[in-house]
C-alpha cells in the first residue's frame, strides 16, 4: 500500500503502531509513504497553486501527485489508485472487504481547497469517510490503510474477531464484557457467566439485533436474518406496543 501525500509526518504514527506495524512485521502487507514534495518541479518543492480564475484557497498541482504515481512499481497493472476526498463514494465495511483484497492499493491525500481536476483522471476511484470535510486525506488514508489491513488473513491474532464486527454481518456488533463482574453496582449480565455457550451465543445475537434496531435500524433491511431473527424483532416490537421501549443500555432478555 502506498500512500502519497505533501505531509508524511501526519502519518508515521498511524502506520508505525498497532495493527499497521504488526502487519508489517508479519510481511503480510508493505506500506510506504511517498512524499509528493520529492516530486516537485521547482526548487521550492511546492505542490500547490493558486486556481485558475481566482477564488479562494490553493490547489495540489496534477505534476507532481501524476510524477509520484509513475514512480511507483506496477508490474500487474492492475493496483487500485483513491483519491481521498470528500466528493468520493463514502467507504463501506463491503469496499473494505473489497479492499483488502486487493494486491497493491495507492491512496492520494488531497489537500487544499482541492485537487487539480486533472488529477481524477489518473485514479480508479475516490473514497470519503463521510460527509464532512477533514484538512486533508492523511487522517483518512490512515483510517481506509488500518481498515483494510486488519483484514488480511494473518493480520489478526483470531481472525474471527474481525468477522464479528459492526457492520460485517450487516448488524452492529453487541455489548461485550470482561472482568470485574460487578463494578460500582454495574454487573455483566449473568447468562455471559453460566457457562452455557449457546445462551451466550443467542444473547449477543440478540443484543446485536436490539442495537442496529435501537441505532440503525436502516441496516436490518439489508442484513441476513434468520426466521428466529426475526421472531425476536417482532417480539421487541410487541414488548414496544405494550409500554415504553426499553432503555438502550439494558441488555435483551437470556
Amino acid at each position: 500500500m502506498w500512500i502519497l501525500t505533501g505531509l508524511p509526518g501526519v502519518l508515521t504514527g498511524a502506520l508505525g503502531e498497532g495493527v499497521l506495524r504488526l502487519a508489517r512485521e508479519k510481511g503480510l502487507v508493505e506500506t510506504a509513504v511517498v512524499n509528493l514534495r520529492d516530486f516537485a518541479v521547482d526548487r521550492h518543492r511546492t505542490i500547490d497553486d493558486a486556481p485558475y480564475a481566482g477564488g479562494p484557497g490553493m490547489v495540489l498541482m496534477v505534476e507532481p501527485v501524476v510524477r509520484a504515481l509513475r514512480s511507483l512499481p506496477d508490474p500487474a497493472g492492475r493496483r487500485e489508485v483513491l483519491l481521498l476526498s470528500p466528493q468520493g463514494d463514502v467507504l463501506t465495511q463491503g469496499r473494505v472487504e473489497e479492499l483488502s483484497a486487493r494486491d497493491e492499493i495507492v491512496l492520494i491525500c488531497g489537500r487544499y481547497k482541492g485537487v487539480d481536476e486533472r488529477i481524477r483522471t489518473f485514479t480508479t476511484g475516490e473514497l470519503s469517510l463521510g460527509d464532512f470535510v477533514l484538512s486533508g486525506g492523511e487522517l483518512a488514508a490512515a483510517a481506509v490503510a488500518d481498515a483494510v489491513v486488519r483484514l488480511i488473513p494473518g493480520v489478526l491474532g483470531c481472525y474471527d474477531s474481525a468477522l464479528g464486527d459492526s457492520f460485517t454481518s450487516g448488524l452492529l456488533d453487541s455489548a461485550y464484557y470482561t472482568r470485574p463482574e460487578d463494578f460500582e453496582g454495574l454487573r455483566v449480565p449473568p447468562v455471559l457467566l453460566s457457562g452455557h455457550h449457546e445462551k451466550a451465543q443467542e444473547w449477543r445475537r440478540h443484543d446485536a439485533l436490539r442495537r442496529t434496531r435501537a441505532r440503525r435500524p436502516d441496516l436490518l433491511a439489508g442484513a441476513d436474518l434468520t426466521e428466529s431473527d426475526r421472531a425476536y424483532l417482532r417480539r421487541l416490537e410487541r414488548e414496544e406496543g405494550a409500554g415504553p421501549r426499553p432503555a438502550d443500555k439494558e441488555g435483551p432478555s437470556a
